[in-house]
């Protein structure tokens, strides 16, 4: 599975509007909606479920990224959404240090493994430094995407 098998094209945004972690996760799940990926009508629950995972445990696992994650009913296929912040988030990350780069992960609730494996896929690009330090410095939509097609490309 490669990054761009999920990642939302319509649903990538290089200036993320919101200054903390709910408002983030309601304007990438409405980038979702606005792509046509999810219904309108499961937003808001879709929101919520995200929040209450969220307030279980921070996905911000630091250095800068957060992937908040659910499996939903409404949630036709693995999808994700993307969103950078130049001026960083409250997303009470593990190390205390503010966010830059969200993914939004969303997958249906009847294949787990198919969101393990693209959480796997997710993570193993953020954990490397050259990827995250690029991400943060994409200034377009369109270097975003750029950036995961040649990360796609080298993982082969």
């Amino acid at each position: 599975m490669k990054l761009l098998d999920f990642v939302v094209k319509g649903a990538v945004t290089a200036h993320l509007e919101s200054t903390d972690r709910n408002g983030v996760i309601r304007e990438l799940v409405g980038l979702l909606v606005k792509s046509g990926s999810i219904a309108e009508e499961h937003a808001e629950t879709l929101v919520r479920s995200i929040i209450a995972r969220e307030n279980q445990g921070s996905t911000g696992f630091g250095k800068g990224v957060a992937v908040p994650h659910v499996k939903h009913a409404s949630i036709p296929r693995i999808m994700a959404a993307v969103g950078r912040s130049a001026a960083g988030i409250d997303f009470a990350a593990l190390d205390r240090a503010p966010v830059y780069t969200v993914v939004l992960l969303c997958s249906p609730d009847t294949n787990p493994e198919g969101h393990l494996q693209a959480m796997e896929n997710i993570f193993k690009h953020l954990t490397r430094d050259n990827f995250r330090r690029f991400l943060r410095q994409s200034e377009t939509t369109e270097a975003i995407l750029d950036l995961f097609e040649e990360a796609d490309q080298s993982a082969g």
